[in-house]
């Protein structure tokens, strides 16, 4: 080789270099499953570990139609088990507890002897056992579920960086590549399996490995498969323009699927919302209005009608609203919007944080929220205390404890049954108090500063394709791609995107830093505003401008038409979906905490009448055995007999926790169907519903049974 035909290999291999390996964009992925160890949770990983422990203990194989279902949720959540594997822990678990219980029933029966109430508790726990039997064996489906939510809510952003990629530069392998840098988990997991398929063989080419894939999203998302399709298509375009057309049609069709699709889920949502909120709050709430009077005449042990009673309304009834509405979320269509790139970042800024000298402290949010848990709850058991000390008084007309013994009179020893005073229900409304304000402390402390990013980086976000818009035409009309930021920055003054570009402009035009060094260095612009959207947009631009000042226009251009679109279907949706979630919302902060409270005051009132009814009766012996005959007073006192009341103070308690708990199942909902899979704004909604719902419950609840217990002590029972 001549000395000329080696300058001229080094003169185009410098040019080639800088066309081709333009970006990391280029490098390999990395090891698939070093990725997915990286991805999985610590409880994915576990639920892995039980599944070969039990399935090597106890081997079941489900059924055929079972079985399939498994193996195809395990291959679409890519966890490393068999379906029998998965069948064998279900089964496992759910025999493991009816043993359990069964051994304590049987001990029970042989050191306290057969009792009806504790069949009843047994008998449930079965029952229970027996319907999460099912659930258990098929947690791959749940987990399927949940991931087809996630990443569905990824895929209109997943086409949109393929799309912006290939406009510039067709090549599938490599825009596949950038979609699988930037999107989150779990897409990007499943677009990294495409590659990594190909690595061991399975499939020979990229097109075999993606085609297979897509085939899993046929039934549930078909404008996906449609639109990668199209993009696969445009790749024999000899044609620029037809080319593009063929791009732009693929993000229609995203866009324009997602759009319909969610008017239909709109419609058909109504129903499923409607049956939650019934079964949910309004009959297990309104139930418990005569649950006192229904509990004393059917006689057993209050304490045994209590542990039923919890079991119900703080385990099942939390958990069947749970799995309903995430049946519900598992048929949302495709969004748009993802919020983990600020969490991820900024994981440091979800505790509190504060300088000593030049160390830095970190405190965990938890800490916090479990010292006002326990400051607070501890008000809540002072009627425990008092009852020890034997300390009672008058209050509203009656006892502040009110402690009853077997026969309904006063009692203030040890054989005791209550507190059924007012005073010990006021007292006991501050152990659902401390648990709503704790939780609200611990989400506001996890989100208070994210969400702050969030919304500074939405309202960038939604500004952004105009600022795109202006900047294409700057640099299209020749103005060197640093100036053109700055003259942008000062058109937009005072807005998120001009910050944003201001800042690009000062890192090159003051600090003298290359264009991906003052967006992507270590204190570069995308760092202020945290946004994958922008962060993409930012890849795609640097890339272009390395071919040309034309390249970088027409980029930009488009990206900004692009993003314009997608703004316009996310108003378009929130439009669709108002009316389901202010009534979901109305539902959460304002008519759960009411109705709760106020049927905390009608059961109190209740009790209270009960067991003054009982303490007449019993004082009044002789006079109403001789009116009504010998077994007249037997009769009448079976009817009420303290030990089957179910005193307020433990009553109230639970519907306190239940409306707490059935306010957290909500919010995730709510936010679920809003913004798909947004943490941040999921615990912003959380800390801010639980106060307001903890804070109401207890003023409602604290008022009605002030007056309500004022009203009952106020009738007059006299000696028959």
């Amino acid at each position: 080789m001549d000395r000329l035909e080696k300058e001229i290999i080094r003169k185009y291999g410098k040019k080639l270099d800088r066309e081709i390996k333009i970006d990391e964009i280029d490098k390999p992925l990395g090891d698939y499953r070093e990725f997915r160890k990286e991805s999985f949770s610590r409880k994915r990983i576990l639920y892995e570990r039980l599944c070969r422990v039990f399935g090597n203990f106890l081997k079941i194989k489900p059924n055929a139609e079972d079985y399939n279902k498994l193996k195809k949720s395990i291959e679409i959540t890519h966890l490393e088990i068999t379906p029998e594997e998965a069948y064998s822990f279900g089964t496992f678990i759910d025999l493991g507890f009816i043993v359990f219980v069964i051994a304590i029933s049987g001990l029970l029966f042989f050191t306290v002897g057969f009792d009806f109430s504790y069949f009843l508790i047994v008998l449930l726990l079965i029952i229970i056992a027996a319907f999460t039997l099912k659930p258990l064996t098929m947690i791959p489906r749940y987990l399927e579920n949940k991931y087809r939510l996630r990443a569905s809510n990824q895929m209109v952003l997943c086409i949109l960086y393929v799309v912006m990629y290939m406009r510039h530069t067709s090549n599938l392998e490599h825009a596949v590549k950038f979609a699988a840098e930037h999107l989150d988990e779990p897409l990007s997991l499943d677009l990294k399996k495409v590659f990594w398929d190909i690595e061991i063989g399975k499939y020979s080419n990229l097109k075999e490995s993606l085609d297979s894939y897509l085939e899993r999203w046929r039934d549930s998302n078909l404008e996906f498969v449609e639109a990668f399709h199209l993009i696969e298509g445009s790749l024999y375009e000899h044609e620029e323009n037809r080319r593009i057309g063929m791009l732009e049609k693929s993000l229609e069709i995203m866009l324009e699927g997602t759009h319909e699709k969610m008017l239909h889920y709109a419609q058909d949502l109504k129903n499923p919302i409607t049956m939650i909120h019934m079964l949910g709050v309004i009959l297990p709430i309104l139930g418990l209005v005569i649950l006192p009077l229904v509990g004393s005449l059917m006689g057993g042990s209050g304490i045994v009608k209590l542990l039923i009673l919890g079991i119900l309304y703080l385990i099942v009834l939390p958990l069947s609203v749970y799995f309903l509405g995430m049946g519900i979320l598992s048929k949302r269509p495709t969004g748009y919007h993802e919020g983990n790139l600020i969490e991820k970042r900024f994981k440091k800024y979800e505790n509190v944080s504060f300088h000593l000298g030049k160390t830095e402290i970190v405190i965990p949010a938890w800490i916090f929220a479990f010292f006002i848990f326990v400051f607070i709850a501890l008000i809540g058991f002072v009627p425990l205390m008092m009852h020890y000390n034997n300390i009672d008084f008058q209050f509203l007309g009656g006892n502040f404890l009110d402690y009853k013994s077997e026969n309904g009179l006063d009692c203030s020893g040890n054989d005791c049954y209550g507190p059924f005073g007012a005073g010990a229900v006021i007292f006991s409304l501050f152990l659902p108090l401390a648990l709503a304000l704790s939780l609200g402390l611990y989400f506001g402390i996890k989100s208070r500063r994210l969400v702050k990013m969030r919304e500074e980086t939405m309202k960038l976000e939604r500004e952004f394709s105009g600022g795109l818009f202006q900047l294409g035409n700057r640099v299209g009309d020749g103005v060197p791609v640093e100036v053109a930021f700055s003259e942008v920055a000062n058109t937009l003054e005072g807005t998120p995107t001009g910050s944003f570009f201001r800042i690009v402009a000062q890192r090159l035009l003051q600090q003298g830093l290359s264009l991906k060094e003052a967006m992507f260095g270590q204190d570069g612009a995308i760092w202020h505003y945290p946004s994958s959207l922008v962060e993409s947009s930012m890849k795609v631009l640097l890339q272009a401008a390395r071919k040309s000042p034309e390249a970088a226009a027409k980029s930009m251009t488009s990206i900004s038409f692009y993003v314009n679109n997608i703004h316009s279907v996310n108003e378009r949706l929130k439009d669709l979906l108002s009316d389901i979630l202010s009534s979901m919302k109305s539902q959460i902060s304002f008519l759960t905490p009411i109705i709760a409270g106020i049927v905390v005051g009608i059961s109190a009132m209740i009790i209270t009448v009960l067991s003054r009814l009982t303490s007449v009766f019993t004082a009044t012996n002789q006079n109403i055995g001789e009116g009504f005959g010998n077994q007249g007073l037997q009769g009448l006192l079976q009817l009420f007999e303290i030990p089957s009341i179910i005193p307020g103070y433990y009553l109230q308690m639970i519907i306190g926790l239940y409306v707490v708990e059935i306010a957290i199942v909500l919010t995730i909902l709510a936010n679920g169907i809003e913004n798909g899979q947004d943490k941040i704004n999921e615990r912003a909604s959380l800390s801010k519903n639980l106060y307001i719902t903890g804070i109401l419950y207890f003023l409602v609840a604290l008022i009605v049974t002030f007056i309500f217990t004022l009203l009952a002590n106020s009738i007059k029972l006299g000696v028959v």
